[in-house]
C-alpha cells in the first residue's frame, strides 16, 4: 500500500509537461510496435481533442471581453492591439525569411526530378482571399459566429462588446461581473481537461507513429529534418533573442515556462486548441497580468502565425527544387509577402497551412501537384509549426506585458512555476 501511495504521491507531483512527455514517448513506442492497429487508440485522443475544442469558443470570446474591460483607458487597448499586430507580422516576415534560406542552403528537393501532370494528385481548398477576410470581418449573426467557431468574427465582435462595456460605465458591472466569472470557470474547466492531456496525447501518438512509420517518412526525411531546423532556430534565437535584447529578460525562464504549452500545441497541432494552456502559462508561469494574456493569446492564435509561415518557405523551396523549376528574387518576395498577408486570415486549427500552402504556390505558378507530396507528411510538419505559432503568441504576450508595465518579474524568474507548485501542493 505504501509503494502505491508512493507512486500516485510521484505522478500527482510531476509537472504537467513532463506527463505529456512521459505520454508521447510511450505513445510512439506503442505506436512503432502496433503498427496500423494503433489506429484503434485514435479515438480516445479524438475525445481529448474534442473537449479541447470545446473550450475554444467561450474561452475566446470571455477572455477577450475580459481583456478589454480590464483596461479602462481605450487608447492604451489600441496601443496594445497595434503592438500585438505589428510584432506578429514582423516575427511572421523573419520566419518566413528562416524558411526560404534553409531551404535555398540545404535544398531538400534536389535530385528528386518530378514532373507535373495535367491532373493535381489532391485538390486544395481554396484560400480565403483579403477582400473576403476583410468582408469577413464583421458578423451578420454573432449568435451564429459563436455556434460556428469563426475566431475571427468572434474576436471582432467581443471586443466592439467590451469596449461598449467600458463606454457605459456602471451600469456594466453586472455584466462585467457575469463575464469575469465565466473566464474564471473556463480556465478551472480547462485545468479539470488538461488532467486527462496525457491520456489523450498517448493515443494521438500512438496513432501518428503506427501510421507513418519509419518507412513512409524515409523518403521526405529531409524537408522533415530542414523544418524542424528552422522551427529550433525560430524559437532559441529569434524568440529568446527578442526577449534578452528589448525586454532584458532571461530566455531561458521563458523556454521552462511555456513547456506545457509546447507539448499541447505539439500533438493537438492547433494553436486555438492550445489557447487555454497558453493563458495558464502565461498568467501562472510568466507573470503576464490577465488583462494582457487575455487580450493578446486569443488575438496571436488567429493572426500569429509564424511556424506555418516558416514552413511555406521550407516547403515552397522543396517543391520547386523536385520539379526542376527555378525562383527569380521577385517570387521570394512574393512568398515572403503573400505567406505573412495570408496567415491574417487564416485559421488556427489542424491543417490550415495547407490551405496557405496552396494560395503560395498558386501565387508563384508552382505546381499543385507538390500539394499532395507535403499532405502525406502534413501531420508531422503541422506539429513543429503549431509549436512555434504557439510559442511566438507566449513572447509577444511577455515582451508586451513588459512593456506595458503589467508582467510580474518576481513571477517569471521563478525557479519553480506555479504549475510546479500546485502540483506539489497538492501531492
Amino acid at each position: 500500500m505504501e509503494t502505491i501511495s508512493t507512486q500516485q504521491g510521484f505522478w500527482s507531483g510531476m509537472a504537467l509537461w513532463k506527463k505529456i512527455l512521459l505520454g508521447m514517448i510511450a505513445g510512439i513506442g506503442v505506436g512503432a510496435v502496433m503498427g496500423p492497429d494503433a489506429e484503434m487508440l485514435k479515438p480516445i485522443g479524438t475525445l481529448f481533442i474534442n473537449a479541447i475544442k470545446m473550450l475554444i469558443v467561450p474561452l475566446v470570446f470571455c477572455s477577450l471581453i475580459v481583456g478589454v474591460t480590464s483596461m479602462q483607458d481605450t487608447r492604451k487597448m489600441g496601443r496594445i492591439g497595434l503592438k500585438a499586430i505589428f510584432i506578429y507580422l514582423a516575427t511572421t516576415a523573419v520566419a518566413i525569411t528562416i524558411g526560404l534560406g534553409l531551404g535555398t542552403v540545404l535544398t531538400p528537393g534536389e535530385g528528386l526530378n518530378m514532373t507535373a501532370s495535367a491532373e493535381s494528385a489532391a485538390a486544395a481548398k481554396e484560400a480565403p482571399g483579403l477582400m473576403s477576410t476583410i468582408l469577413g470581418l464583421i458578423p451578420k449573426n454573432p449568435v451564429e459566429a459563436l455556434a460556428g467557431g469563426k475566431i475571427l468574427q468572434i474576436i471582432v465582435f467581443a471586443l466592439g462588446l467590451g469596449i461598449a462595456l467600458n463606454m457605459i460605465g456602471e451600469k456594466a458591472a453586472p455584466a462585467v461581473q457575469m463575464f469575469n466569472s465565466l473566464a474564471e470557470a473556463m480556465y478551472k474547466l480547462t485545468e479539470l481537461v488538461m488532467k486527462f492531456a496525457p491520456i489523450g496525447i498517448f493515443a494521438l501518438m500512438a496513432w501518428v507513429a503506427g501510421k507513418y512509420g519509419v518507412d513512409i517518412l524515409l523518403p521526405l526525411i529531409e524537408v522533415i529534418a530542414v523544418v524542424y531546423i528552422g522551427c529550433i532556430i525560430h524559437v532559441v534565437v529569434v524568440y529568446s533573442g527578442i526577449l534578452s535584447t528589448l525586454a532584458g529578460l532571461s530566455p531561458v525562464r521563458y523556454l521552462k515556462g511555456i513547456l506545457s504549452a509546447q507539448m499541447m500545441a505539439f500533438t493537438s497541432t492547433s494553436s486555438s486548441g492550445t489557447l487555454p494552456v497558453s493563458i495558464r502559462c502565461a498568467r501562472e508561469n510568466l507573470g503576464v497580468s490577465k488583462g494582457i494574456s487575455s487580450f493578446v493569446l486569443p488575438l496571436g492564435a488567429t493572426i500569429n502565425m509564424d511556424g506555418t509561415a516558416l514552413y511555406q518557405g521550407v516547403t515552397a523551396l522543396f517543391i520547386a527544387q523536385a520539379f526542376g523549376i527555378d525562383l527569380a528574387m521577385s517570387d521570394y518576395l512574393i512568398i515572403i509577402a503573400t505567406a505573412t498577408l495570408a496567415s491574417i486570415g487564416t485559421a488556427g486549427v489542424p491543417g490550415a497551412g495547407l490551405i496557405m500552402l496552396s494560395l503560395v504556390l498558386t501565387t508563384v505558378g508552382l505546381p499543385m501537384e507538390g500539394l499532395a507530396i507535403i499532405a502525406g507528411i502534413d501531420r508531422i510538419l503541422d506539429m513543429a509549426r503549431t509549436s512555434v505559432n504557439v510559442c511566438g503568441d507566449l513572447m509577444v504576450s511577455v515582451l508586451i506585458g513588459k512593456s506595458e508595465g503589467e508582467l510580474d518579474t518576481e513571477v517569471y524568474n521563478s525557479r519553480e512555476s506555479a504549475e510546479i507548485k500546485r502540483e506539489t501542493t497538492v501531492a
